[in-house]
């Protein structure tokens, strides 16, 4: 099992952790852009994305304000090279979609989240 820190709170008010499992997965799903969108608006590349989801401790949550259509989730993790990003995610059958990577913010909390 892949195991994932969760917040019960929405992205701007983060509390305290819970820990939920996500099922195993079989890769990531790049379809649609993304890739190329996150690198032109954010130059966070798909391998660094990637990262974040290898790399401990993973704190994520749900995203319920984005999950009108879809189950979406979000994660605050170091790249190998040490950068600090948030990744909003979703989970498509046995793969991760990444709906946008960037840096982590200072005004969402979420850098003195994930550093506390």
């Amino acid at each position: 099992m892949f195991w994932l820190a969760a917040y019960t709170a929405n992205v701007d008010i983060i509390d305290m952790p819970e820990l939920i499992t996500v099922p195993d997965f079989e890769g990531f799903d790049w379809t649609g852009g993304n890739a190329e969108k996150n690198w032109a608006v954010h130059q966070v590349s798909q391998l660094e994305a990637e990262q974040v989801f290898f790399n401990s401790p993973l704190l994520a949550g749900e995203d319920d304000a984005h999950s009108q259509h879809e189950k979406r989730f979000f994660a605050l993790e170091q790249t190998d090279e040490g950068r600090e990003l948030f990744i909003a995610f979703t989970i498509r059958g046995n793969k991760l979609r990444v709906v946008s990577a960037r840096d982590m913010s200072m005004g969402r909390k979420e850098r003195k989240v994930y550093r506390s």
